[in-house]
């Protein structure tokens, strides 16, 4: 029996924090108490994460900037530590698992330092920079995509869990994929608080060159920035294309089962969620990423026959417009991708995840006693 709580440690963003409020879901469900540490930009979400407590520890980012800026993201690192262990110490939890971004390094360093059982969860397709720079350290390794490579030396701690979704993400994959019946094509357009400007450029134009006859079946739902949405709404107004845009939809998951296809960076969680619930796709990785893992994720969709990669220099209105005059008619194929997708989602990954977290606070315990 456990009876101290379970430490989650976890960036301020969604592709971090969506995960890690899955598996608290998983864990409360199985009445363990859980912890979230975190940074700063995660205090937005307020009182919606499912803990009993929240933490804010400083952290940074050393790599990229000056000098200065690195030396000053370490200085913060350096005492995120120290806070996080005088945490550790207070919270005597059972075990701790991060899921990844350098505001995990100060809780994870913290465990192996006390000797607190660690385990970590890497969505991508290729693990980030903090995570194997945690790797060695700690006592388990979630993998989200069955691709994820690890050192031979590693090879011990892999689990593949796949990634956790939320349980609003298991209730819209209860919808099967939508039928065409009423002669529409539903369009879903996301893009992450890094891609939605160039959805923003290229989507609306593509659509509003389609044919009049192609133009009067499509109907949109678009994620935008907030200082895009007049131009996004005057582009489809003037084409005649109902279209619904918002900078964050808080049914997004419904939004996903309701769609037929779906043009999207590929985050882990994005692509994790198109698995789960099952919708075709058209992934256009973040081009500048370091590490590239919206490619290995695009890769792993695509492979399954799910979704279609296209490069962001290649993704231009004329392309687009081209690739949804052929799609619009094409309600066949796009209703086997659907299925080609759902055929790789992991919808018990919260439960596989809190299965290798109990395992990891049991076997180390065992071990150390």
């Amino acid at each position: 029996m456990i009876d101290s709580p379970i430490l989650l440690a976890a960036g301020g963003t969604g592709g971090h924090l969506f995960p890690a409020e899955a598996l608290a879901h998983a864990l409360a469900a199985r009445g363990l108490a859980v912890e979230l540490v975190t940074e700063e930009r995660a205090l937005r979400y307020g009182g919606a994460f499912p803990a009993r407590a929240m933490h804010v520890i400083p952290a940074g980012t050393p790599r990229g900037g000056s000098l200065l800026a690195k030396a000053q993201a370490v200085a913060r690192l350096a005492l995120g530590t120290a806070q996080a262990v005088a945490l550790l110490r207070h919270v005597k939890p059972a075990a701790v698992i991060g899921f990844g971004g350098y505001p995990t390094v100060p809780p994870l360093l913290a465990a192996s330092y006390l000797g607190v059982p660690s385990a970590l969860h890497e969505a991508n397709g290729v693990m980030g920079k903090a995570n194997r720079f945690l790797a060695g350290r700690v006592d388990g390794i979630a993998a989200g995509l069955p691709t994820l490579a690890v050192p031979a030396a590693l090879q011990s701690k892999l689990v593949v869990t796949g990634n956790p979704v939320r349980p609003n993400v298991l209730e819209a994959a209860k919808t099967p994929y939508p039928s065409f019946d009423d002669g529409m094509f539903r369009l879903l357009v996301a893009g992450g608080s890094q891609g939605a400007r160039v959805m923003a450029d290229i989507v609306p134009t593509a659509v509003a060159a389609l044919p009049d006859a192609l133009r009067a079946k499509i109907s949109v739902v678009q994620q935008a920035r907030p200082e895009d949405i007049a131009r996004v709404e005057a582009i489809y107004a003037g084409a005649g294309v109902g279209a619904e845009i918002a900078p964050f939809f808080a049914d997004f998951p419904a939004r996903l089962a309701a769609a037929h296809f779906v043009i999207t960076r590929a985050g882990a969680s994005t692509v994790s969620e198109l698995a789960v619930v099952g919708r075709p796709a058209m992934l256009v990785p973040l081009p500048h990423a370091l590490d590239q893992d919206q490619a290995a994720n695009a890769a792993f969709l695509e492979a399954a026959g799910g979704a279609e990669t296209v490069r962001q220099s290649d993704f231009t209105p004329e392309f687009l417009t081209r690739r949804l005059c052929d799609l619009i008619n094409a309600p066949a194929q796009l209703a086997a991708r659907a299925e080609a997708a759902k055929s790789v989602g992991v919808a018990d990954a919260a439960d596989r995840l809190a299965d290798l977290i109990i395992d990891v606070a049991r076997t180390v315990a065992t071990k150390r006693s």
